[in-house]
């Protein structure tokens, strides 16, 4: 199994592990269509699909709450909205590529905890916007790191352009909830 520096930890550990292949992966490069994929869009996308599954979970955390700022729950819906269907097309690039949804280790994948997460779910109203944007913050600054690997590293087209968008709209989001927080 591939083991994954967290995504915001040691590039050069980060960069040595996704170069490291499975079995389960066949170690191929060839896919069923006529568009090459190389080790670091099989990383990508097995890393970027728990990542984004964790966004989307911390989304639900603050949308069923009292007293959360509208303007949070607006994101937090937004977030969901657009996550889901990235995991849902790069779960299509896995099935073609015949490599396996194994996940990774989520422990490795976002600077959350269960712990933090279990804080989240039990904060409430302004508490838990402030705690929901510093979170997010931070998982954000995440994806983009991974979304860099990819762009430097990758092969696919489809998911070097999906790194590239992901990196702009979370940066976009990032500044966004750094406004929102110093409103709050």
């Amino acid at each position: 199994m591939v083991v994954a520096a967290v995504a915001c930890g040691n590039a050069d550990t980060t960069r040595q592990n996704r170069t490291e292949h499975t079995a389960s992966d066949n170690g191929t490069t060839a896919v069923a269509d006529t568009e090459a994929h190389n080790n670091a869009d099989v990383w990508f996308v097995r890393h970027m699909i728990p990542h984004h599954q964790q966004a989307i979970e911390m989304s639900g955390l603050v949308l069923g709450k009292q007293g959360v700022d509208p303007r949070v729950t607006d994101l937090a819906g937004t977030i969901e909205a657009t996550r889901e269907p990235q995991i849902e097309r790069m779960q299509s690039w896995l099935d073609r590529w015949g490599v396996t949804h194994a996940p990774a280790d989520r422990s490795t994948l976002s600077p959350l905890t269960d712990r933090e997460l279990r804080v989240l779910s039990e904060a409430q109203g302004a508490d838990a916007s402030r705690l929901f944007l510093t979170q997010m913050i931070a998982h954000d600054e995440g994806a983009i790191s991974l979304a860099q690997t990819e762009i430097e590293e990758g092969r696919y087209p489809p998911a070097v352009t999906m790194a590239r968008s992901i990196a702009g709209t979370r940066q976009q989001e990032i500044d966004t909830m750094k406004g929102l927080l110093a409103a709050l």
